[in-house]
């Protein structure tokens, strides 16, 4: 059976039980602030098991994209090294949402996997909660009875609440769970040890292949459970694993989910991929590095696809850090010192673009996106290497301290092992203890930044359902649903407010979250300082909590500041067309950030603008502007209508049956956001900003209305400040031109003043030289730049046989530098570097340097280091 097989089967019989088939979920998280990336199935599904809306449908399934960098073995720097733990992958799922319950849910699980799969059923244990005395959940006796109907009691096993308990976090809905494990060890040893002594105990071939959970309780802030007021199934099975079991293979790998791509790897690079036993230690680091790649570049495509470039924070970082731990193994043990990664995608696209079509409308995306980050980090790799070097030559005791080590990984991401690596091939040993050391205080440090304690919701009203209403009115009559209190240790304390019904605008679509008013019947006001949406709930932040809670309030949008906003993020839309005009179709919006005072619009494209293009889009935004095109809003509207009629989706949002369609004219696209009456209320669009996010994406930023009328202001009050400088030239640009010419002749003089004063430096430094040991020693600190000195250093060794000179002078700022030459053929001669020199050289001024053998140079924060720097030369020769 094929992997494309398996996920059909088991979609159609969930189909068959009356389960509806969804789309997978984009794999980048949004609007819940607990999570970076989707990492199981039920997260598309949060909103309905916090009870925070309803589910359009009783029974649900699909499968899902899933990331795990951190946890349970899925730290990120084991993924690779054993044959069944990824990063990302696939979870198939089926979910009742208030519908059926433990029965139906085992026992189609059981026919799923022995009927229409075929596992032999001997080769099956379960698990059942042994219940706990602290939360008072007693002994799972439901699940028990139903699995005593299916298979013998001695392949019952009891878990604890560590292997048994299901919990969506530290709050929240949770309850005990009943896995599958498979047992597909040879039969010579399953002889040997029975395979419920091996459940639960990390045996690579006896493994959890299927877990349901039974959401019947919410952890409250204390610690304690209470029961839901309806009971929930949440079931996630792993593809890879189930495909692994299916195919008959002992590994993930060897499976036709990543053969296709181990081929490709092997095409590419040169290598083989063995999965024989009794591997030598340089094959198993090759297959390692193959089984890296394989996995990370599914991950990070499919990341880049879903809307998450890679960058320097949060979910882009980890984007970065996965794929720079796939190029560093190939560039370590596959022996790849060019981009080749990306050369993967037409094969990922092939396998799984008729599944998940996101991959191969982005391919040419994703590819130009790894290719620069490889080109990127294999440069960064370069630069470690040098400094790697530096500090081996300043290190005296045979051990790297782990603060250099941690510095080389935390600053420049240069892999600890990489290091460690090269260490030992030069007779050094690493101080791990040390690195191990400022590495956890570096996560302690994150953690304590992203600590949030958020109390149990306090509910005042079960029957009122939100509803927001800020798209026609900016105030209205409201009444609080719930509220909690939230401690951050980044925000500090604040309260989450939800009402029935609001106009403020929540966080979405690039823009933000409105603020505004609350006022009660006595006139006192309570500030929202934010607005946010959080697993589908509109939650209004504030410092304080209003007097009294269950009295009506009117609620007020800050109108000056929505108004800006709107008009930004309605001149996004026109600048959206005008791009598509002027640079092809091939434009699409890959981000937008707009608030009051700028707009940021993020785009596909892949070259610079010229001044040409960037005016006539410009020039196409306001003339829209001046025609006051009317806005029409086309809300709830089925999404293939509006595709149909044109409309742009946005790269990364996931959009439901029914969707809202804004036009300006001809633009038209998918969208939440708040928007101007008409094109006219933006009043005028300036580009401020345009360049390059990543490969292939551009960025241009830009101002409207307030901020654009203050940006002309400014540039009158700097012309006139101009002018006065120029005592009020009438032609401002003549008057600068003219200067221009004059200081271009007189710098012309200062280097001609440089280059006489040079020859004649030359002359006295002639005499100056002193033979040691068979060289031509000349050592100076002379009050020159670094092109002078460069150039008398070549004038001498012309002149002067086997010239060994070095210089060093005190440039401005108080910075030091060292300027070495030696003659061409005494370097080849005497076996002489002149970038060795400088890098030793360069702790006197504690700074550092390098170059060709002949000629380096070294520059450093210490001046007062030089004369000793001199003389250790002298020493030296």
């Amino acid at each position: 059976m094929t992997s494309q097989e398996i996920r059909q089967k088991f979609l159609q019989f969930f189909e068959s039980k009356g389960h509806t088939i969804v789309p997978s979920a984009p794999m980048v998280i949004k609007g819940d602030p607990t999570l970076m990336f989707t990492n199981a199935g039920m997260n598309q599904f949060k909103e309905y098991f916090l009870g925070h809306s309803k589910s359009p449908m009783k029974r649900a399934t699909d499968t899902q994209k899933c990331l795990r960098v951190s946890g349970k073995h899925n730290d990120l720097e084991e993924v690779g090294r054993d044959t069944y733990h990824h990063t990302m992958f696939e979870m198939l799922g089926n979910w009742s949402f208030g519908d059926y319950f433990k029965k139906e849910a085992i026992t189609w699980a059981w026919e799923l996997l022995t009927e229409v799969y075929g596992i032999p059923k001997e080769n099956l244990y379960v698990t059942v909660f042994e219940g706990s005395e602290q939360d008072g959940v007693p002994f799972d006796q439901e699940a028990f009875d139903i699995w005593k109907g299916l298979v013998p009691e001695e392949r019952i096993l009891f878990g604890n609440k560590k292997d048994n308990f299901w919990e969506m976090g530290d709050q929240g809905p949770c309850g005990p769970c009943t896995e599958i494990h498979v047992d597909i060890r040879s039969a010579e040893d399953k002889k040997k040890v029975a395979g419920r002594e091996l459940v639960n105990k990390d045996h690579p071939q006896v493994i959890e292949i299927w877990n349901n959970v039974f959401m019947e309780f919410n952890r409250k802030a204390d610690g304690s459970l209470e029961k839901l007021p309806a009971q929930h199934v949440d079931t996630g099975m792993g593809f890879e694993r189930l495909c692994m079991v299916l195919q008959g293979k002992q590994s993930n790998y060897d499976t036709d989910v990543f053969t296709p791509l181990i081929h490709k790897i092997e095409e590419i690079t040169g290598t083989q991929y063995s999965n024989g036993t009794d591997l030598t230690e340089g094959q198993e680091a090759v297959n390692i590095a193959i089984r890296v790649i394989a996995d990370h570049v599914r991950a990070v495509s499919f990341a880049i696809a879903d809307g998450q470039l890679p960058s320097n924070n949060g979910a882009g970082y980890v984007i970065r850090r996965i794929l720079r731990r796939a190029i560093r193994y190939g560039f370590t043990f596959l022996g790849q010192k060019e981009p080749f990664i990306y050369k993967l995608l037409p094969t990922l696209v092939a396998q799984m673009g008729s599944t998940f079509p996101e991959i191969e409308k982005y391919q040419l995306l994703i590819e130009n996106v790894i290719r620069e980050e490889e080109n990127s980090f294999l440069h960064t790799l370069e630069q470690g290497l040098l400094m790697l070097d530096v500090m081996i030559q300043n290190t005296t005791d045979k051990v790297l301290s782990g603060g250099k080590a941690f510095e080389l990984y935390d600053t420049y991401g240069f892999p600890i092992d990489l290091t460690a690596l090269i260490l030992s091939e030069k007779g050094l040993t690493l101080d791990e203890a040390g690195f191990e050391e400022h590495l956890q205080k570096q996560k302690e440090r994150s953690r304590a930044a992203a600590q949030v304690k958020t109390d149990d919701w306090v509910v005042l009203r079960d029957d009122d359902e939100e509803e927001f209403i800020g798209y026609d009115t900016l105030e209205a009559v409201v009444r609080l649903v719930k509220y909690r209190k939230v401690e951050s240790q980044k925000d500090g304390t604040y309260y989450q407010l939800v009402f029935n019904t609001t106009p403020f605008y929540p966080e979405g679509g690039g823009q933000v979250g409105d603020k505004g008013t609350l006022t009660d019947a006595s006139g006192t006001i309570t500030y929202i300082l934010d607005t946010k949406r959080e697993n589908n709930l509109i939650v209004h932040l504030s410092e304080t909590l209003p007097d009294n809670l269950t009295d009506p309030f009117q609620a007020q949008v800050h109108p000056a500041a929505r108004a800006l906003a709107a008009a930004n993020h309605s001149a996004t839309h026109l600048l959206h067309q005008a791009l598509r005009e002027v640079l092809g179709t091939h434009v699409e919006q890959k981000g937008s950030k707009v608030d009051g005072q700028s707009l940021r619009f993020d785009f596909s494209h892949f070259a610079k603008l010229t001044d040409e293009q960037l005016a006539e889009v410009e020039r196409r935004v306001n003339e829209r502007i001046m025609q006051k095109i009317p806005l029409q809003e086309h809300r709830n509207i089925p999404i293939q209508q509006a595709v149909e009629q044109g409309a742009m989706a946005l790269f990364g949002e996931k959009y439901g049956d029914k969707v809202r369609m804004i036009q300006f004219g001809e633009s038209r696209e998918l969208c939440g956001g708040t928007h101007v009456k008409n094109t006219g209320d933006i009043w005028y669009f300036k580009i401020v900003s345009e360049g390059a996010v990543a490969a292939g994406i551009r960025r241009i930023e830009a101002i409207t209305a307030l901020a654009a009328l203050e940006h002309f202001k400014q540039q009158e009050k700097q012309l006139a400040a101009v002018k006065h400088t120029l005592k009020n030239a009438q032609d401002p640009v003549k008057a600068v031109s003219h200067l221009q010419q004059e200081n271009a002749r007189l710098l012309k003089e200062i280097e001609e003043l440089k280059h006489a004063q040079a020859l004649q430096k030359k002359g006295e430094l002639k005499a100056a030289f002193k033979e040691v040991n068979g060289v031509q020693l000349l050592t100076q600190k002379l009050d020159m730049d670094m092109a002078t000195l460069k150039d008398l250093a070549f004038a001498l060794g012309a002149e002067v046989p086997n010239a060994f000179i070095l210089f060093g002078a005190e440039q401005e700022g108080g910075k030091a530098l060292l300027l070495c030459y030696i003659n061409k053929e005494l370097a080849a001669a005497k076996g002489l570097d002149a970038g060795k020199v400088v890098r030793e050289l360069g702790k006197y001024i504690q700074g550092g340097g390098g170059g060709q053998p002949f000629f380096a140079t070294a520059g450093g924060k210490k001046p007062e280091g030089i004369a000793e720097a001199l003389d250790k030369v002298v020493e030296f020769i």
